[in-house]
């Protein structure tokens, strides 16, 4: 009977064994340590090895780094489109508050600049609001929610915070009819503002941009009331008068809260010219006989 080997055979010889190489190494890597310690033998080593890996770290480090841009990139927009949606809703929500609120202040400056024009005026006044306008399409008209009970009369001049709007036509218990400024019907007489120059020619004639006060001539409207700028003028050759084109200065039909002046003082009657004697005058001169 044959007696097997079971050692390997030279050429697979392997040199020390395993655990020997687990001493060896160990021992080195202590050495090592302790010198690297004390003496920092390894220092620049060390430094050649972490240039030399930096581009196998960042290699290693991109893929990660990519996904986590990408990640935060998406749940960014995501979150801003959510806080986008929550502001619309928000605005939206808080919108007609913003705009009572403005509304609020316009109406608040009128009515401030409405108290400031009654001030200029020393007889009664009536604070009136617009309640609805004329149906009739051919008329230029509104209604006012001051009537008899209020003291309202017809011929009453209505202005605002600017000027002249209209004048009082129909009065009812409870509302009034205001013929507005721009009604085909309707007549103002008016002055031309004239600028504060002295040695200025009276018969200047008006130009686009003049403003029209009330004259006061008719004795409903009191004088000196903003009724309209001069928008243009038309001169023909021929004709005695221009075509003047004016744009009212009021909200005419803009705005909600009027004024009702009371009637103007009648003017003075004309005084009565003396009547003439029947009976001849007596000359100054000497009779001669």
């Amino acid at each position: 009977m044959r007696h097997i080997s079971v050692e390997p055979p030279p050429f697979f010889h392997r040199g020390p064994s395993p655990l020997a190489r687990l001493a060896f190494f160990g021992l080195l890597s202590l050495a090592l340590l302790f010198a690297d310690t004390r003496y920092r033998y390894l220092e620049s080593v060390r430094h050649a090895v972490a240039v030399v890996l930096y581009p196998l770290q960042r290699a290693v480090q991109l893929p990660a780094e990519v996904l986590a841009q990408v990640t935060s990139y998406f749940s960014s927009q995501a979150a801003l489109a959510e806080d986008n949606a929550a502001l619309r809703q928000q605005l939206l929500s808080e919108a007609p508050v913003v705009q009572g609120y403005q509304l609020l202040l316009q109406e608040n400056a009128r009515l401030r600049a409405l108290l400031n024009v009654e001030k200029r005026f020393q007889g009664a006044t009536t604070a009136a609001e617009v309640l609805y306008s004329g149906r009739d399409p051919f008329t230029q008209k509104l209604f006012v929610d001051k009537g008899e009970s209020a003291g309202v009369q017809p011929g009453q001049a209505v202005i605002d915070e600017v000027g002249v709007v209209g004048q009082v036509t129909r009065v009812f218990p409870y509302m009034a009819e205001v013929t507005l400024l721009t009604d085909k019907d309707h007549a103002v007489p008016v002055k031309v503002e004239l600028p504060e120059l002295r040695f200025l020619s009276p018969n200047v004639e008006i130009q686009a941009g003049d403003k029209l006060l009330t004259s006061g001539i008719d004795g409903t409207y009191p004088s000196g009331l903003a009724v309209a700028q001069v928008v243009s003028v038309e001169r023909e050759t021929g004709q005695i008068f221009a075509r003047v084109t004016c744009k009212p200065l009021a909200g005419v039909e803009k705005s909600p809260h009027l004024l009702i002046l009371g009637r103007a003082a009648a003017p003075p009657q004309r005084p009565e010219e003396p009547a003439e004697s029947d009976t001849p005058r007596k000359g100054r001169g000497r009779h001669r006989g």
